[in-house]
């Protein structure tokens, strides 16, 4: 009978060492947050993923809400442990404490494990599990350098799309992944454009060797179209397509619809040409001298993080007709802009101002650039009514300081023009490189900015140069139309005397009613 028992635990442990569905389907507990500890009744759909994960060395997963992926994943990694020597396993999340929460699914699996599986657990931590066969995982936050260290066989990112330095923090792993260590990379989606999704698209494409495993809402057995509804009403309609039906589109928090954003990226094309040392200033269109044009300028900051960019815009049909994106000093910028600007037709030329913007605004202010663009000092953002009301001149610089001056009162505003134009698909967009920051310029904690580690800096130029169209812009052309208006009401005689549209009794001209009669005005001479 003994000689039965050994044999039988020496089979079940043979077969729970060849396939980790069976493994977890037999043995494997988990805390339900209902039910309390129950047995893990593998569905067929993560019956499937198990044994893709076991056969893939790279996976990601792009998952709804509430499958039980991450428990999945943990499984996976016990299992791992528990069947081969000195295997180590990294959990990365967006906070330690989510992190923490997949190694206590490992614990609470293993705690309940026969003895004759368990492993002899040498280190046990809220944050660690280590067993006698030099096997471990250990969970630590996205904000930390973990995945610098020792070699990893296996490492774990949950909930990818959402983990700011998330492209760090694969860069990093590739050094200790190199000896043949895998990754399960898993995620609701979250916009397009950031680094999950670009793996996705890669991984869909068979260019980075990732595994797909796509598990939309309607792989869980007891869930209907009844309890989808359920749950836009719950969470609304983007944040269901977000955690239910695996839609990269309408998921996220792009300032821009990502809808919009890609219609836009399908119309986008190559430029006719390219110049400068790094072939960063692309050109769709060249200068029509019957046009009027804007050139918007973000500067640097000078520290390596981000770019120097402009655009050329047709100001009357919004046509992006050249861009530039690069990095050289901002004195040289400031020169570039000028020639640029004198180039299409002296277009009006707008630098923001804030920082470094000030060293390309001198060497504009130092060639006597005419077209510079000033903003007003005692605004501080520019209101067409305000000045009009005021009497501004926009000759007058005296009232005003060179550039664009982009505050917490005006940077909303440029947000608002941007996604009002793009909402109205109004802009004519040849830029790819525009589009892409596009996707990945999202709303974090109440304000649009870029996602990570990307910039922003061609979509801040292109908002400031549709925010100056309807007001500096829309400013100066109600100056020239009430010009206009106001010689219209002069007429002139075959005599070349200029009246006001009334006629005088008297040939001389001084003659003026007063409002009581005519009274002789010769006594001004």
């Amino acid at each position: 009978m003994s000689q039965n028992i050994k044999q039988i635990i020496q089979q079940q442990y043979t077969m729970c060492a060849k396939d980790p569905v069976f493994f977890m389907r037999q043995y494997c507990y988990i805390q339900h947050p209902k039910l309390g500890k129950i047995k893990f009744n593998l569905y067929p759909f993560q019956e499937n993923s198990l044994t893709e994960l076991r056969d893939n060395r790279y996976n990601v997963i792009l998952k709804s809400r509430q499958l039980g992926i991450s428990t999945l994943s943990a499984g996976f990694a016990l299992w791992s442990m528990l069947f081969k020597d000195d295997f180590n396993v990294l959990v990365i999340a967006t906070t330690q404490e989510v992190a923490k929460n997949l190694v206590t699914k490992v614990r609470v699996m293993h705690d309940n494990l026969p003895s004759w599986l368990k492993g002899t657990i040498e280190a046990d931590n809220k944050l660690s599990l280590k067993f006698k066969n030099g096997s471990q995982i250990k969970a630590v936050s996205s904000a930390t350098t973990g995945a610098r260290s020792e070699a990893l066989s296996l490492l774990i990112i949950d909930e990818a799309a959402f983990i700011r330095n998330i492209e760090e923090i694969w860069i990093a792993s590739q050094a200790t992944l190199s000896t043949g260590g895998g990754a399960i990379v898993l995620s609701t989606p979250n916009g397009i454009g950031n680094w999950f999704h670009s793996v996705w698209s890669e991984a869909e494409q068979e260019i980075n060797g990732f595994h797909t495993i796509k598990l939309h809402w309607t792989v869980h057995p007891d869930r209907d179209q009844q309890w989808r509804g359920q749950q836009t009403q719950l969470l609304g309609e983007r944040a269901a397509a977000q955690e239910c039906d695996c839609d990269f589109i309408s998921s996220g928090h792009t300032v821009i619809d990502g809808a919009i954003l890609m219609d836009y990226e399908n119309k986008c094309i190559e430029p006719i040409e390219r110049r400068g040392f790094d072939n960063g200033y692309w050109i769709w269109e060249y200068p029509n001298y019957e046009k009027n044009y804007i050139v918007v300028a973000d500067v640097a900051r000078g520290d390596g993080a981000d770019w120097s960019t402009f655009h050329v815009i047709d100001v009357e049909n919004v046509t992006q007709v050249a861009e530039y994106k690069g990095k050289m000093p901002p004195k040289d910028f400031g020169n570039m802009l000028v020639t640029v600007a004198t180039e299409w037709n002296n277009a009006l030329l707008a630098i923001e101002n804030a920082n470094i913007g000030w060293a390309a605004i001198q060497p504009a202010l130092d060639r006597g650039y005419e077209n510079l663009f000033y903003t007003y000092k005692d605004d501080g953002y520019v209101d067409v009514d305000v000045q009009l009301k005021k009497g501004y001149d926009m000759k007058d610089k005296s009232q005003m300081v060179p550039g664009v001056s982009t505050t917490t009162r005006t940077r909303p505003l440029m947000i608002s023009a941007l996604e009002m134009y793009m909402r109205e698909r109004t802009p004519v967009i040849r830029s790819k490189r525009l589009i892409q920051e596009l996707f990945v310029f999202v709303w974090l904690n109440g304000k649009a900015q870029s996602q990570g580690s990307y910039n922003d800096d061609l979509v801040m130029a292109f908002c400031i140069g549709l925010w100056l169209r309807d007001t500096s812009l829309k400013l100066r052309q109600q100056g020239i139309e009430l010009h206009k208006r106001t010689l219209s009401q002069f007429t002139k005689t075959s005599e070349s005397v200029i009246f006001t549209g009334k006629s005088s009794n008297n040939a001389d001209g001084w003659q003026w009613s007063n409002g009581r009669d005519n009274e002789n005005l010769t006594w001004l001479l």
